[in-house]
C-alpha cells in the first residue's frame, strides 16, 4: 500500500505513524523507513540517558572521595598542630624565664613536653632465646697445648664487645649473666680459658659479661672474697645481672650442653673433673664452677670472707646452702665434665689449717661473715677486649684465727 492509498484509507493511523513520529508527507519516503528512524530515536534516546547517569554517577564518587581525603588531610594537620612544643602555647612565659635566669632550666608548666624531633624507628622486637639452643655441638676436644695469644682470640670472637659484653643478635635471652673468675698470676690459664668459653657461652645464647677479679699483692690467697668482691663489682656495672657464675680460670668444660644458667636452686656445674677420673669426690663438693641468681645469693649472706689460703670455702658454701633451705642441682655426669689446666700450686696459696674448724662452724658465723661484711679497696678497673679486669685490695690475713 502507498502513502496516498494509506492517507486516504486509514487517515488516523497516518496521523498516528506519519506526522507525529515526523515521517515525511506526500513529498517523503514509503512507511517501514519511517518507522525504522522512530526506532534509532528512541534507541539514541535511551543510550543519552544511560550517559547522562554514568556521568552523574561519577560525579558523586568524585565528590565523596573528596570529602574523605579532605577529611585525612585534616587529621593529619591537626597531628603536628598537637605536637607543638609547650612553651609555643604560652610565649611570654617562657621569653620571661630565660631573660631572669639565662643558665637556669624553665620550671615546668605541669605539661608533658613534646620531642624536639621525630623518633626514630622501633628496634624490632627479638623472641626469646630458646631454652635448647640450636647451635650447641655437644661434647668438645679440649687441649691446652697450642699457643693462645689474646690476639687470636680477639679475632675468633668478633661480636664480643669491650669488657667481655656479649648479647644474642637473634633472641632475647632470660638472664643477664655475670661470670666471676678468683685470679692472681694465672695470665697464660685465662688465655686458654678465654679461647674456649667466649665460643660456648655465645653458642648458649646468653646475654653475658666477663669479670676477672685481681687479687693485688702477694698475701695470701683468698678466693670466696675475691668472689664476693665479683659480685658487688659487676651489679655496680649493670644492674640487671641475675644469675651470676663463679669459675676457677684453670677449669675448662667438655661439652657446651651444659648451659651456664641459674635456676631454681643453686647449681653446681663441675662435677666430674678429670683431676677426680670424671666422678664427684664426694656428696658435698661444690668447688670448681657454680651458680647463684641473684636472691640465692643474698639468701646465704654470700661467701665467707675469712677463708685465707687453699680449701675450705667451697664446703663453707655447700653448707650455707643446706642451712637455707636448698638443695643442689647438678648436670648429668657425662654433660658436666671439665678438664683442669695442669698447674704447681701457687706460691702465697697454702692449705688453710684452720679450714675443717671453719666448716664445723658455718652456722654460727654464717650470718655475721658474707656479703654484708666484705671491705675492700678498688684500685683499677681495666675494660679489655674480653674482659672486665678488675684489681682490688682485699687486705690482709689475720695473725690468729678469728672467733668462730
Amino acid at each position: 500500500m502507498s502513502q496516498r492509498e494509506l492517507e486516504v484509507t486509514c487517515p488516523r493511523a497516518w496521523e498516528s505513524i506519519g506526522p507525529a513520529a515526523g515521517c515525511p508527507g506526500p513529498l517523503g519516503g514509503p512507511v517501514a523507513a519511517c518507522g525504522m528512524s522512530r526506532l534509532l530515536g528512541g534507541t539514541l534516546e535511551r543510550v543519552c540517558k544511560a550517559v547522562l547517569l554514568l556521568c552523574l554517577l561519577h560525579f558523586l564518587v568524585a565528590v565523596i572521595l573528596y570529602f574523605d581525603v579532605y577529611a585525612q588531610h585534616l587529621a593529619f594537620f591537626s597531628r603536628f598542630s598537637a605536637r607543638g612544643p609547650a612553651r609555643a602555647l604560652h610565649p611570654a612565659a617562657s621569653s620571661s624565664t630565660n631573660c631572669s635566669r639565662p643558665n637556669a632550666t624553665a620550671p615546668s608548666s605541669g605539661l608533658p613536653e613534646a620531642p624536639s624531633a621525630r623518633p626514630g624507628p622501633t628496634a624490632p622486637v627479638l623472641p626469646p632465646c630458646p631454652d635448647s639452643p640450636p647451635g650447641l655441638v655437644g661434647r668438645l676436644l679440649i687441649e691446652f697445648t697450642s699457643p693462645m695469644p689474646l690476639e687470636r682470640v680477639q679475632r675468633e670472637n668478633p661480636g664480643v664487645l669491650l669488657g667481655g659484653r656479649y648479647t644474642p643478635p637473634d633472641c632475647t635471652p632470660a638472664q643477664t649473666v655475670a661470670v666471676i673468675i678468683p685470679f692472681r698470676h694465672r695470665e697464660h690459664h685465662l688465655r686458654y680459658w678465654l679461647h674456649y668459653l667466649h665460643p660456648i657461652l655465645r653458642r648458649q645464647r646468653l646475654r653475658y659479661g666477663i669479670y676477672v677479679i685481681n687479687q693485688h699483692g702477694e698475701d695470701t690467697f683468698n678466693r670466696a672474697k675475691l668472689l664476693n668482691v665479683g659480685f658487688l663489682e659487676a651489679l655496680k656495672e649493670d644492674a640487671t645481672y641475675n644469675c651470676f657464675i663463679f669459675s676457677d680460670v684453670d677449669l675448662v668444660p667438655m661439652d657446651d650442653r651444659n648451659l651456664y644458667r641459674c635456676g631454681d636452686q643453686p647449681r653446681h656445674f663441675a662435677i666430674a673433673m678429670d683431676k677426680f677420673g670424671f666422678r664427684l669426690p664426694y656428696a658435698g663438693y661444690f668447688g670448681g664452677v657454680s651458680g647463684l641468681n641473684k636472691s640465692q645469693f643474698l639468701r646465704i649472706n654470700g661467701f665467707p670472707n675469712e677463708y685465707w689460703g687453699w680449701g675450705g670455702e667451697d664446703d663453707d658454701i655447700f653448707n650455707r646452702i643446706s642451712l637455707a633451705g636448698m638443695k643442689i642441682s647438678r648436670p648429668d655426669i657425662r654433660i658436666g665434665r671439665y678438664r683442669m689446666i695442669k698447674h704447681d700450686r701457687d706460691k702465697h696459696n697454702e692449705p688453710n689449717p684452720q679450714r675443717f674448724t671453719k666448716i664445723q662452724n658455718t652456722k654460727l658465723t654464717m650470718k655475721r661473715d658474707g656479703i654484708g661484711s666484705v671491705r675492700y679497696q678498688v684500685l683499677e678497673v681495666s675494660r679489655q677486649p674480653l674482659f672486665t679486669n678488675i684489681t682490688v685490695d682485699i687486705g690482709r690475713p689475720p695473725s690468729w684465727p678469728p672467733r668462730g
